[in-house]
């Protein structure tokens, strides 16, 4: 086995192509756009180089072919939070064999440790959150746009090696075309009648100050959570660019009380419906077929995040958003399925909220952590 460093053009094509040949007969994985992928480690693109590094690795065998690949990354701002200083391992691939995986996280643990790190967490995003993120192990079904897939004997490769579950994540399925349950909508019309709570939709014409409200909302509902680090605005922007191409303004709804921002959701249309079968590629062809799909429509959403200032989380906005969004969404007739993802086991008020709306369960992740 010969394990490389990603450097040049041929090596970063390599690591492109090692998951289209491990998820070549699984009909449910959807290739992310190689753009989208080369994105997260360019320093030009990708806003955490600022106060972070990484490297990447592909692994081959002795007559060139595709065992796996893998990244390892430190986020400075997060590394020195925990325990002991703490680094991030994420997009890793590997066939079913342990050799071949051992090596992979040798690879990552070695050089996360010539720069002091004494634990890595993974599989993970050199990025926020809400993308690329966990380890698939229940609910083997097409992925939505960001969420990982995996294959199930992953889970073994990382016990076996001892990474150990963290937390999980919990995405739960809505239907969209049932009723909420009799109390939900009970308190949701209650809350969205009541006087000086108002309800908007994104806008693009006004996309500072809805950015601004988002960051000012989130950073206070996370702020209590242990090892919170507020979100800055220039990575909401980004986020918010990235998502240009398919957003729809009215699946991004935002609550205010007396005109103070205090909640929001961020749903967007799953564009993985609109790239399947391009295997990583957006070429003309491709893009012609993009377009066509997203003015024909996708028929699920996802959830990407949800937040409440902590003053008013007991008020029952979330259900009014809810609300809003489906008085929307209804009379589309276009979309069945939400998807709420995901949500940390450690969020008993998001996931009762979840619980609320009569979504049922979906897929679990997990978050692990090797300590060296």
């Amino acid at each position: 086995m010969q394990i490389t460093t990603v450097s040049g053009t041929r090596s970063k094509k390599d690591f492109l192509a090692v998951a289209r040949y491990i998820y070549k007969d699984e009909p449910n994985w959807i290739c992310p756009l190689d753009q989208e992928i080369e994105n997260i480690f360019d320093p030009k693109k990708n806003p955490f180089f600022k106060h972070g590094q990484c490297e990447r690795w592909v692994l081959k065998d002795d007559n060139g072919g595709y065992l796996g690949r893998v990244a390892a990354f430190i986020n400075e701002k997060k590394a020195y939070q925990y325990d002991q200083p703490t680094g991030g391992m994420g997009f890793f691939e590997c066939v079913n064999n342990k050799e071949a995986a051992n090596l992979l996280f040798d690879t990552a643990q070695v050089w996360l440790q010539e720069k002091g790190m004494k634990a890595m967490d993974g599989p993970i995003n050199f990025g926020e959150n809400d993308s690329f993120w966990g380890l698939l192990v229940e609910g083997f079904s097409p992925p939505s746009y960001g969420m990982n897939y995996h294959h199930p004997y992953y889970h073994e490769l990382f016990t076996s090696y001892g990474f150990k579950t963290e937390y999980e994540q919990i995405t739960n399925h809505l239907a969209v075309r049932n009723p909420f349950p009799e109390r939900f909508t009970k308190i949701a019309n209650w809350v969205a009648n009541k006087q000086g709570y108002t309800f908007e939709h994104f806008s693009k014409k006004n996309s500072e100050k809805y950015v601004a409200d988002l960051m000012e909302i989130y950073n206070d509902a996370w702020k209590d959570f242990e090892k919170f680090v507020p979100i800055k605005k220039e990575t909401l922007e980004e986020s918010f660019k990235k998502m240009e191409t398919i957003m729809d303004e009215k699946l991004i709804w935002f609550a205010y009380i007396n005109g103070e921002p205090a909640s929001f959701v961020v749903i967007i249309p799953d564009a993985n419906q609109m790239l399947k079968g391009f295997n990583g590629k957006l070429g003309p062809i491709e893009k012609l077929k993009f377009v066509y799909r997203r003015w024909v429509g996708v028929n699920r959403m996802r959830a990407i995040v949800m937040g409440t200032k902590v003053a008013y989380q007991k008020l029952g906005l979330e259900s009014a958003l809810f609300i809003k969004l489906k008085e929307y969404v209804l009379p589309l007739d276009q979309y069945d399925e939400l998807e709420l993802s995901w949500v940390g086991d450690f969020n008993d008020k998001m996931l009762s909220i979840h619980e609320a709306t009569g979504a049922t369960f979906g897929k679990r992740h997990l978050t692990m952590r090797k300590v060296f």
